[in-house]
């Protein structure tokens, strides 16, 4: 790990801190490529996890091609997630400790085998092969404050602040998920009493395992593996929603139990 990569993990911890918005590298802290990101992603969750716990999955993020050419990238992101920051549902949280909370809604896979890519690549029905259960999940990350015109040129910081994930609640467990059509699944969001939207299974990337299999492959680039007991979420079914203190937001995942999340001030 480079000391660029050490100094960068350090300056996230103090801009999350200091509840610093999202903004320009600071100097001596931007990383050379992409790959550098990730790198500066890696000490950036090895810093984070003496707080938040271990890491216990993974996150995609920018699943969808218009995102993707919105901060200037050409596939989507990768993300660590850590156990204290993952619960179950029905949870609660406080809008105040984000800079800029936003939640998304997600299928979350958890994984009973392991999940090399040989060769950075992995197929639909290896990425199946792994799969022990399927829930519903809301991700909850901070934007703190991200401009999203002007995203494209801060992409790499993106991908270094974790690909902003703090958590996520998870839902029903599923382990006949094999009856379900994962790419027809429809996902319905409420908040209180209105409906918001909904997505497809077939909005991850075309279908919910072709996400995995491209986690697999995106991790493995980086010199990681999807393990046995990873959870992963696979990207949002509906836009990313950024909610105001006393909602109560809902996430229906047909064939699943409803999951709820109430924002506190």
């Amino acid at each position: 790990m480079t000391a660029t990569s050490k100094q960068t993990a350090r300056w996230l911890v103090r801009q999350h801190l200091d509840r610093q918005p999202f903004a320009d590298f600071a100097p001596g802290t931007r990383p050379d490529s992409l790959a550098g990101a990730y790198r500066a992603q890696d000490a950036f969750v090895a810093l984070k996890a003496r707080d938040c716990g271990r890491p216990i999955g993974w996150k995609i993020a920018l699943s969808n091609p218009a995102m993707q050419r919105l901060v200037g990238l050409d596939a989507p992101i990768a993300g660590r997630m850590l156990a204290r920051q993952v619960v179950g549902g029905p949870a609660r949280t406080r809008r105040s400790a984000y800079g800029r909370l936003l939640i998304e809604f997600e299928i979350a896979v958890e994984l009973g085998a392991d999940l090399p890519a040989s060769g950075g690549h992995c197929t639909r029905e290896q990425a199946g092969a792994a799969v022990a259960a399927i829930r519903p999940a809301f991700e909850l990350a901070d934007d703190r404050g991200a401009d999203y015109a002007t995203l494209g040129a801060h992409a790499w910081q993106m991908v270094a602040d974790n690909a902003w994930n703090e958590g996520a609640v998870l839902g029903e467990r599923r382990t006949d998920w094999r009856s379900l059509d994962l790419a027809a699944l429809r996902g319905q969001v409420w908040c209180d009493d209105q409906r918001l939207g909904e997505g497809f299974g077939r909005d991850l990337m075309g279908h919910p395992l072709d996400a995995l299999a491209w986690l697999a492959g995106s991790v493995a680039a980086r010199g990681h593996c999807l393990r046995k007991g990873d959870v992963a979420i696979l990207g949002s079914l509906v836009t990313s929603k950024f909610p105001s203190s006393g909602e109560v937001w809902r996430y229906q995942l047909d064939g699943f139990e409803p999951l709820e999340l109430t924002i506190d001030a």
